[in-house]
Parts: C-alpha cells; sequence; structure tokens
C-alpha cells in the first residue's frame, strides 16, 4: 500500500499490524526498507524520516509508537517514488557476480609507496575538486566497463535534480573515454 502511495490503506494495514500483535520495531524495520526501496532518492530525507521513527519506536514502545510509525508510514506513502537506487545496485552486483570487473585504473590507485609508484599506480590522476563542478574529466571505470551506466534516475521528487546534474557528470566523463 505505501508502494501504491495509498496512504489510507497503509494505515489501515499499519492497524491491523499493530492489534495483531506484530512487534512495533520488525513494524519500523519494514517502513525504512520501504523508504529506501520504494522512495530511494525520489526523496531521500524519507529514509531519515523512517530511521528516526525506528529509533524512536525502539526507545518509546507502545502505545505511543504506533503515533512515530504513523507518521513514517504516511511519509513514505505520499512520497515520490523512485526504485532507481534499488535497480543500479542489483545492475552493479550482477556485473560483479559474474565476474564482468576489470581492473581498477592505474591513475585510481594508492601508491603510498615508492614501489607502487613505479609501477603507475596514481600517475596522471586527476583531483576533482580543482576541475570545473569538482568533477575531473578522467576515466573511473575498468576499461571493460566504460560506458556502463547503472543507475537511471526517474523525473519525480529531487531525481529530478539528480537526473539534470548527472547529464553534465556523464557528458564530462564521456570526454575522457572519448580522449582514450
Amino acid at each position: 500500500s505505501m508502494r501504491g502511495s495509498d496512504v489510507d490503506a497503509s494505515l489501515h494495514y499499519l492497524a491491523r499490524m499493530l492489534r495483531a500483535g506484530e512487534d512495533p520495531r520488525f513494524i519500523a524495520r519494514r517502513i525504512m526498507i520501504a523508504a529506501a526501496e520504494e522512495v530511494g532518492m525520489a526523496a531521500p530525507q524519507i529514509l531519515q524520516v523512517t530511521v528516526a521513527a525506528a529509533q524512536a519506536v525502539a526507545l518509546i514502545g507502545m502505545p505511543e509508537a504506533r503515533i512515530i510509525l504513523s507518521e513514517a508510514v504516511i511519509a513514505v506513502a505520499t512520497a515520490p517514488k523512485s526504485n532507481a537506487s534499488y535497480n543500479a545496485i542489483n545492475k552493479a552486483l550482477q556485473d560483479v557476480d559474474t565476474g564482468n570487473i576489470g581492473q581498477v585504473p592505474l591513475h585510481l590507485r594508492n601508491a603510498p609507496t615508492a614501489l607502487m609508484k613505479s609501477w603507475g599506480n596514481h600517475d596522471g590522476y586527476k583531483y576533482a575538486h580543482d576541475y570545473p563542478g569538482a568533477v575531473a574529466s578522467q576515466q573511473y571505470m575498468p576499461d571493460e566497463l566504460v560506458g556502463r551506466e547503472y543507475y537511471h534516475p526517474n523525473n519525480r521528487g529531487y531525481e529530478h535534480d539528480i537526473s539534470q546534474r548527472l547529464s553534465q557528470i556523464r557528458n564530462i566523463l564521456h570526454k575522457s573515454a572519448d580522449n582514450n
């Protein structure tokens, strides 16, 4: 019900779980999961709301925890929705699980010793904060994964802003791929 943005149905099922004796801490954990999985970056502050609610539920207990859970349910149910973060990490994990990983580019590798420097580690590294917008045009992905995009934000809530910024970032990063 929270996924579908039906706040009234969400509250109804919350009430049923509470009356059935479900542990309010379990309910709070499920609400936090819904905030991350269903709302995501469309309204990232909702995860903070649900974490605070879970902490308050643990500290306060019933019967007052019902009010806190209600606030958290309302926040999740009425928030703009996005599962783009959920999809993004699953795509990245699929690459790792199938061995599609490649080598970390040399310029990104740490070089705390002379030996590591002699291997070429950290050569040509560009410090992002020295560049406009704090985005350096350099390759971050392994060669085998250049151009791979895991995260595809939607245009709901805060993800609309992320989408615009990400487009600018990817344009800068793709310039580095074109130069390789």
